[in-house]
């Protein structure tokens, strides 16, 4: 689904180049529930943004499901958001002047989605994260874990084949937080490829392998054992 081959990220100032990712070669499985992980600064949400095609490599092949990510147009690289991609976020970056309701209605709006079938979708979204009772209040008016349930909802309502998670638990308490890795283990069993950034050692195990990055470079790519697992 997924394949990073000489893959690398640099800024180019005056007199120096500063890399934030160095020669990342990667393959990931449709289905696959991956974790990376690695310190502040070590190029993490760079790489989730290179395969999310929110940015562009210095250099290297991306391949998504057989398509040439490096090479593709602007207008094709919105095409595959639309359609194949959904993003959570650490800070939930819902739209505030948006109710619930439309926050999870608008990605069906960009891809087209006529109106009586929106609100099946946008309904079965609201039942299945327990939001109903949200529909119709702002952001502003909910928990961070409300927010993040309708960040989640938002995300894959459009039913994408692939989800990143940056940081997903990141502004929540530890409850809240293995309530949302659970909903994630849950979506991933159902058939949705997840990536995910995370600090936290826990919640990296709900993913099946845990890829560990530092200055940019890959240092470990390990399957999660069963022991491992998360209680």
């Amino acid at each position: 689904m997924i394949t990073l081959k000489g893959i690398y990220k640099y800024y180019d100032s005056k007199f120096q180049r500063t890399f934030v990712l160095k020669d990342i070669d990667l393959e990931i499985s449709e289905g696959e529930f991956v974790t990376i992980m690695g310190p502040s600064g070590a190029g993490k949400s760079t790489l989730l943004n290179i395969i999310g095609m929110l940015d562009e490599p210095s250099e290297g092949e991306y391949h998504f499901l057989d398509q040439p990510a490096h090479q593709l147009s602007e207008k094709k690289k919105v095409e595959f958001h639309r359609n194949f991609v959904g993003f959570i976020f650490q800070a939930f970056h819902l739209i505030d002047e948006m109710t619930v309701y439309e926050n999870i209605e608008t990605p069906l709006i960009y891809k087209g989605v006529k109106s009586g079938i929106r609100k099946g979708m946008v309904a079965e979204m609201l039942d299945r994260f327990n939001i109903v009772a949200k529909k119709d209040l702002f952001p502003a008016q909910l928990s961070g874990g409300q927010q993040q349930l309708a960040g989640i909802a938002r995300a894959v309502v459009g039913k994408p084949k692939l989800l990143l998670a940056d940081e997903p638990t990141g502004n929540l308490h530890s409850g809240q937080g293995k309530q949302i890795m659970e909903l994630l283990s849950q979506l991933n069993s159902e058939g949705i490829t997840i990536i995910q950034v995370t600090h936290n050692e826990e919640f990296a195990r709900f993913g099946k392998r845990i890829i560990r990055i530092s200055d940019g470079l890959v240092l470990s790519d390990d399957i999660v054992s069963d022991t491992n697992e998360p209680n």
